[in-house]
């Protein structure tokens, strides 16, 4: 057995629910989408009114690995690149030739590692703070989401009201696309759309949408 969160909405804001489900070990996608499967089933027992959508390149829905944040690019960068090039550490950072190596390549540069606590992320001359923890991910992801997918994809968010990353374990990390994909149901749901936010105002939706 194992335990997973999944991301949805409650009275205006996006929250974390964990469920118990079986896992099935393995690397092969047909023992990941069981265990997705699993987990789906656990959060529709628990919710009879659940339409949960897996967010990653294993789900069997085009519109959950469209969603997956290998898939998404800002600015003609991947995500992935963009996040890790942006890290400001107190002995280093940014290290922006990391925008330029493979997607998996950035993620374990070394100096990620040795370069002391993490302080802020900087990108396009703005700075994130640390808090609140996951906002420039989901900032991020969403700017990516809205770069990479048509209009009338991205409305297909607003068919599911759960979501999940089999991956994702919040022991491990903190940032996952379920989540960022949960703030993105509950824009549509507010404004039928995903709105412009500059920096600040997306960092105080964040404060008053997002909990943990």
């Amino acid at each position: 057995m194992a335990e997973r969160p999944a991301f949805f909405i409650r009275q205006g804001s996006v929250v974390t629910g964990s469920y118990t489900f079986e896992w099935f070990p393995g690397f092969a996608a047909s023992q990941k989408q069981k265990s997705i499967e699993s987990l789906h089933y656990a959060i529709m027992e628990a919710d009879a009114g659940a339409k949960p959508l897996e967010i990653s390149t294993r789900s069997r829905e085009a519109v959950g690995r469209s969603l997956s944040a290998f898939r998404l690019k800002w600015k003609g960068r991947a995500l992935e690149n963009i996040f890790q090039s942006s890290k400001v550490f107190e002995n280093g950072g940014p290290y922006l030739d990391l925008l330029d190596v493979p997607p998996r390549d950035a993620k374990r540069d070394e100096r990620l590692r040795s370069s002391g606590a993490l302080k802020a992320f900087r990108c396009r001359n703005e700075t994130f703070p640390l808090l609140p923890k996951t906002v420039f991910y989901d900032f991020l992801y969403i700017a990516a989401v809205k770069d990479s997918l048509a209009a009338e994809e991205i409305k297909e968010v607003s068919h599911y009201n759960y979501f999940t990353d089999i991956e994702f374990h919040p022991a491990k990390s903190i940032n996952t696309q379920a989540r960022a994909a949960a703030i993105i149901k509950l824009m549509l749901e507010e404004y039928g759309r995903l709105p412009d936010f500059e920096k600040e105002d997306f960092i105080q939706y964040h404060k008053a949408h997002v909990t943990y």
